[in-house]
C-alpha cells in the first residue's frame, strides 16, 4: 500500500538521514519513478522533505523533524535490538512487522540513542541455531498458529512408534526449543506437548475450548523440560582419559563429568554418565586410543567385542 510506502520512507529518512532516490527504491522495491511521486506526496502533505543535488546529494528532512522518545534506556534499547528478527518470526509471519516497529522505534528516539542502537547492531549478532541445523518442515503451522489465537480444537494424526494416533486437542501455546516449535495442547484434561513437525494431518474444528485459568505457558515449560531431564536414562562409568583431550570429551553432548581425578602421567581417571550403554560404547570407540573404559565390566567386554568386529571387518 502507498500510504505504507510513504511511511516507510520517512522512517528511513529520520533514521538513516540522507538517502538518494536509488537507495529508497532498492530498500523499498519499488522504481525510482515510484520514489519521485512519493516525495512529492510527502511534500504536498507539509513534510519538510527537500533533495539535495550533486555527487554526495540526495532526499532528506529538515534538522529536527521528528519526535523524541523520552524514558528509553540505551540498555533497553539493546536487548530489543538483540532480539532481531529469526526464522522463528519469520515461522509467525511477523519478521516484517518486527522491522517496521524496529524503523518507528528508532524513528522515535533521540539522535544519540540511534546511533547506539545501529553500533551494537554492527557489533552483536545472535543466532540461534545450532551447526547442525535441522529444517523441519512445518506445513500445518498457521492452521494451528490460527487455533491458537482463535482458541479453536484442532483433529490430528500423527506417528506413534508403528501406530498412526488420532486426537481432538485444544491448541493452547507454541514453544520453539532453538528452531523446532512444539505445540502445548490440553487432551481428555491432561497437558501434552507435541512436535510440530511429526504431525501427519491437523484439521481445524469449529469448536471451541475454554483455557484453563491456571495454565501458564513459561512455566508448565519449565516444569515439563525438569521432568524430561529427571527422567532420561542414566549409565554410570570410569573412564581413563588422555589429559590433552579432556576439554574436548567434556563437550560431548551425551557424556556429563561428574568427578576428575589428579593427571598421572599424562592420563587421568575420571567419573563420567553416559545415557545408555549402547551411546557409552559408540562415544568410547570414537576417541580410539586416547580413552580407555575402566568399569563397569560390560562396558569394557562391549568395547572389546566391537573392535573385535571392526578388526574383523578390515582383516
Amino acid at each position: 500500500m502507498r500510504a505504507d510506502r510513504l511511511l516507510s520512507i520517512l522512517l528511513l529518512l529520520q533514521n538513516q538521514g540522507k538517502m538518494t532516490t536509488r537507495q529508497l527504491a532498492e530498500k523499498l522495491e519499488v522504481s525510482e519513478r515510484t520514489i519521485h511521486r512519493d516525495m512529492e506526496a510527502l511534500s504536498a502533505a507539509g513534510v519538510p522533505i527537500f533533495a539535495e543535488r550533486g555527487t554526495y546529494g540526495g532526499w532528506q528532512l529538515t534538522d529536527g523533524y521528528q519526535t523524541d522518545l523520552t524514558g528509553l534506556k540505551a540498555s533497553e534499547m539493546t536487548s530489543l535490538l538483540l532480539g532481531s528478527p529469526s526464522t522463528l518470526l519469520g515461522d509467525l509471519g511477523l519478521r516484517e512487522h518486527f522491522e517496521a516497529a524496529l524503523q518507528k522505534l528508532l524513528a522515535a528516539s533521540p539522535a544519540a540513542l540511534r546511533q547506539n542502537a545501529e553500533y551494537v547492531r554492527q557489533r552483536i549478532h545472535i543466532d540461534g541455531a545450532g551447526w547442525h541445523q535441522l529444517n523441519e518442515s512445518i506445513p500445518f503451522f498457521p492452521v494451528i498458529q490460527d487455533a491458537v489465537w482463535q482458541e479453536k480444537q484442532l483433529l490430528i494424526q500423527y506417528r506413534r512408534t508403528n501406530e498412526i494416533v488420532e486426537r481432538t486437542i485444544s491448541p493452547l501455546g507454541l514453544v520453539a526449543k532453538r528452531s523446532t516449535w512444539y505445540l502445548v495442547a490440553e487432551v481428555d484434561g491432561e497437558m501434552r506437548t507435541y512436535r510440530i513437525s511429526r504431525f501427519l494431518s491437523v484439521l481445524p474444528l469449529d469448536m471451541g475450548f475454554i483455557r484453563p485459568a491456571y495454565f501458564d505457558l513459561a512455566g508448565y515449560w519449565e516444569e515439563s523440560t525438569a521432568h524430561f531431564l529427571a527422567a532420561l536414562p542414566r549409565y554410570p562409568a570410569k573412564l581413563q582419559i588422555r589429559e590433552d583431550i579432556r576439554d574436548r570429551f567434556a563437550e560431548e553432548r551425551f557424556v556429563q563429568i561428574k568427578n576428575t581425578q589428579s593427571a598421572c602421567n599424562g592420563w587421568v581417571v575420571t567419573d563420567v554418565q553416559f545415557e545408555t550403554l549402547e551411546s557409552a560404547v559408540e562415544i568410547v570407540l570414537r576417541y580410539g586410543a586416547l580413552l580407555k573404559a575402566v568399569e563397569p565390566q560390560e562396558l569394557r567386554d562391549q568395547v572389546i567385542a566391537e573392535a573385535r568386529a571392526i578388526l574383523s571387518l578390515y582383516s
